[in-house]
């Protein structure tokens, strides 16, 4: 059986609380003390039990943990892009529907788009907050195909242009919690030149 992140530190937690009471115990009580040394082999497969226990719970932790942080900064890292994506697809339809841009310009990007959030989909799905901003960059894709579907036929094209910006401010706001991993060098690596945001409790 396998134990979830959770799992595996509450064993490791209470292997380790039997270990600290057990050597109380040996020093404190004398008749405690003698049955172990009377019991030689006893004593041994505990001790090397209890060790072993420690070390692989410790051990799976800590590699639990830079997995996580490794899928983090992955799932940051292609969120960014998508977003950098949307916002260029965004500007160039909002000029297409006001009528200073090139519809097909803006149809090439919104097909870009699109492919690469649905290659970054099952990267991004699995976790809560990547799936927020999944979520919104989906919805902010049918607010792009509905704009395009009424470039040069609305009359009133800045309301497809306030749409399709609150999407985008939407995006940002679900992104921004997934940049919390990245520093500032592999944002800039990355082509983004927005500030990153704070983590909470930060100064």
């Amino acid at each position: 059986m396998v134990l979830t992140r959770g799992q595996g530190g509450i064993a490791a937690i209470v292997v380790t609380l039997v270990t600290c009471g057990l050597v109380i115990l040996d020093s404190t009580d004398g008749g405690l003390r003698r049955w172990w040394g009377g019991h030689a082999l006893t004593t041994d497969t505990v001790s090397g039990l209890l060790v072993l226990l420690i070390t692989v719970l410790v051990v799976d932790q800590v590699v639990r943990y830079r997995q996580l942080s490794d899928r983090a900064r992955a799932i940051a890292a292609q969120a960014v892009i998508v977003e950098g994506q949307a916002s260029r697809a965004a500007r160039v339809i909002t000029q297409a529907v006001t009528g200073s841009g090139d519809r097909d310009s803006a149809a090439e990007e919104f097909r870009s788009y699109m492919v690469m959030l649905l290659v970054a989909a099952p990267v991004l799905i699995d976790a809560k907050v990547s799936r927020t901003f999944l979520e919104q960059a989906q919805a902010l894709g049918g607010e792009m195909a509905h704009a395009l579907a009424l470039t040069g036929g609305k009359p009133d094209p800045k309301e497809s242009a306030t749409r399709l910006d609150g999407a985008v401010k939407r995006l940002k706001i679900a992104c921004d919690p997934l940049l919390q991993v990245l520093d500032p060098q592999t944002l800039a690596a990355i082509g983004v030149t927005r500030d990153q945001p704070q983590a909470p409790g930060r100064a």
